[in-house]
């Protein structure tokens, strides 16, 4: 039997969703951001890439500014008007100091109480592997959240004028290891919006699942949903620091 989940905590303001490419807040996040706006909290977005790998179809120098489009439309879906690119290659994300940096980077910046990223394990259960540049990204962003509240670490940030700062929770979207969810019943419209609009990416994914996007979260959905004890739910990892 699967294990129920606690609610995650709600008693904060300013997030920072940190995610490799366009569409990984979509399938599943959104709907939970869309809720957390609705309460006022304020979230930003930061990517990594630009997805410009990610439509087989489509040249990476037009789809980038392409995916970029749609992921800044799909945010706003959500109440997000804030949505940054790092600039990253799309599936060439390395672990390592220079993604580290930027996270960081981003982390003093924006200065969130929480920062979201996506699942940074090696699967997703039993016989379904991660993709490398999710991992790469997410244990980037554990650090990097470190990292952040560290002034001896990359220290030329200080000298940029962006004095540290530590994020108190890191939530990560599904994976294994969840926990805790988020009641996304009333916002999971507007999240099944969002994946919507990033409607190139999903016409190259062609007939697979993942391409049609109120069947695809609700089955997801309604899972995590009974576990929490709702209609509609997204599973987190909780990460305190």
């Amino acid at each position: 039997m699967t294990a129920p989940l606690e609610p995650v905590a709600e008693d904060w303001s300013r997030a920072l969703a940190i995610v490799a490419h366009p569409d990984d807040l979509e399938y599943g996040g959104a709907a939970a951001i869309a809720r957390w706006t609705a309460q006022g909290k304020q979230v930003s977005y930061c990517l990594a890439t630009s997805g410009e790998a990610g439509i087989d179809g489509i040249e990476p120098e037009r789809c980038g500014p392409l995916r970029e489009q749609e992921q800044r439309e799909s945010a706003g879906i959500v109440g997000v008007d804030t949505v940054e690119f790092l600039g990253h290659p799309d599936g060439m994300l390395t672990y390592g100091l220079a993604l580290r940096r930027d996270v960081a980077r981003a982390v003093r910046r924006h200065r969130p109480d929480v920062v979201i990223t996506g699942n940074y394990h090696d699967t997703w259960g039993p016989g379904m592997l991660n993709q490398a540049d999710h991992i790469a990204l997410g244990r980037s962003v554990l650090d990097g959240v470190r990292d952040a509240a560290n002034r001896w670490v990359f220290r030329d940030l200080l000298e940029d004028g962006l004095e540290p700062w530590q994020a108190s929770t890191v939530l990560v979207i599904g994976g294994e290891l969840a926990t805790s969810g988020v009641d996304t019943t009333a916002t999971f419209d507007r999240g099944v919006a969002s994946l919507e609009a990033h409607a190139e990416y999903l016409r190259g994914l062609g007939g697979h699942p993942m391409a049609e996007p109120r069947e695809f979260l609700e089955s997801i959905g309604r899972a995590t949903g009974t576990r929490l004890g709702t209609t509609f739910a997204v599973a987190f990892e909780v990460i305190r620091f």
